[in-house]
């Protein structure tokens, strides 16, 4: 039976896009293709743009941006496809995360905004396109984040080992995966690259801090480290989930206004060490047995924080989900394709024990050719 699926993803740290043509089992996948699409700068540029001054966004600026961030999910699909070499009639449907821009789902009116016409891609494309996951599971009175952890389910779960699967964007979260058992929780831990991208970009004009080097430079203000940790989400119990909107420069500058004047490369490594203590409190906090850590997302790449975290868990084995079928930089792209086939196979997708939804739902728009 035909089941290969394209899966399309753009994080928070707008790096460009995640495209993957994937083929799943019954319970197992096999990525046949992968292709990372940069935005062009113009483009991210806008983007970084509207996602840290919100307030200065137009309505004609989101619809420019929507048209725009399609023709880049579209692009990358196409080019995906020719470098696959698989007829386009073989592939059932494309999963689109779209690229978020406002994530609020604490306001009065909850709300999360992802945008990349996915009409644009299934007319361009001439597949079947599955898009806008996360309002679905909002109505469902859930906070439509994390959505992973259901494929992280389906995907690394084990009978007899308790596992957590970490996955390190700009927001860091974790799913929590009990030895033979569908108990599955899983939360935003807070920020994982976001602030490291933000302060080295300010700073240095460097988009990231390439295997961690400047934060391992620096040394950790022990007195900011405490300060930051001290903020309200980390003690705030699940179900949750964070953005950008709130970890932000913002957000540091104010810790800093308390502290005084501190060096620019302490101020990143104590960020790593944020990153690393948010996500091993929470470890030891909600999942004190665990005894493998499986590591996904382009924040494996940060070998400072990933050595940060490693020291944190001595009893846990830090390991990449790479050691378990699947690449650790195309977990989402593959788990959007997965959500897809949910979404065409008529099955729910969101875990109301993660989100916080009253109970399960469909997720997902179908726009078809």
């Amino acid at each position: 039976m035909n089941s290969l699926y394209i899966g399309l993803m753009s994080g928070t740290s707008i790096n460009g896009i995640d495209a993957v043509l994937v083929k799943f089992g019954d319970n197992c996948c096999q990525v046949i293709a992968t292709q990372s699409h940069e935005y062009p700068n113009e483009l991210r540029t806008a983007l970084i743009e509207v996602t840290r001054k919100p307030g200065q966004c137009t309505i004609d600026t989101i619809g420019h941006l929507d048209n725009w961030v399609g023709e880049s999910f579209r692009d990358a699909t196409l080019k995906l496809i020719s470098k696959s070499k698989i007829d386009i009639d073989q592939i059932i449907a494309i999963g689109s995360h779209g690229q978020t821009i406002r994530h609020q789902p604490n306001v009065e009116r909850p709300f999360t905004l992802q945008i990349g016409d996915p009409n644009i891609i299934a007319a361009g494309t001439g597949i079947t396109t599955v898009a806008d996951f996360r309002r679905r599971d909002l109505a469902l009175g859930g906070e439509g984040a994390p959505l992973l952890p259901p494929f992280h389910h389906w995907m690394f779960s084990d009978k007899n080992t308790n596992r957590v699967v970490l996955n390190i964007g700009g927001i860091a979260n974790i799913t929590i995966l009990p030895a033979g058992s569908d108990k599955v929780t899983g939360f935003d831990t807070g920020p994982g690259n976001i602030l490291l991208d933000s302060w080295i970009q300010e700073s240095k004009r460097k988009r990231f801090d390439r295997d961690g080097n400047w934060a391992k430079s620096g040394k950790i203000v022990s007195e900011l480290l405490e300060l930051l940790l001290r903020d309200p989400y980390f003690n705030q119990p699940p179900p949750k989930s964070t953005g950008f909107e709130y970890f932000n420069l913002m957000w540091l500058r104010k810790a800093l206004s308390d502290i005084g004047t501190i060096k620019q490369a302490d101020i990143q490594s104590t960020l790593c060490a944020l990153t690393a203590r948010s996500i091993t409190d929470a470890i030891r906090i909600y999942a004190p047995n665990t005894k493998q850590l499986l590591v996904c997302g382009g924040g494996i790449e940060n070998t400072e924080l990933i050595r940060w975290v490693t020291s944190e868990l001595p009893l846990v084995e830090v390991c990449s989900t790479g050691e378990f079928g699947l690449e650790p930089n195309w977990v989402e792209a593959v788990a959007f394709a997965w959500l897809a086939r949910r979404c065409l196979d008529g099955e729910p997708s969101n875990l109301p024990s993660v989100t916080g939804a009253d109970y399960t739902g469909i997720l997902g728009g179908i726009y078809r050719t």
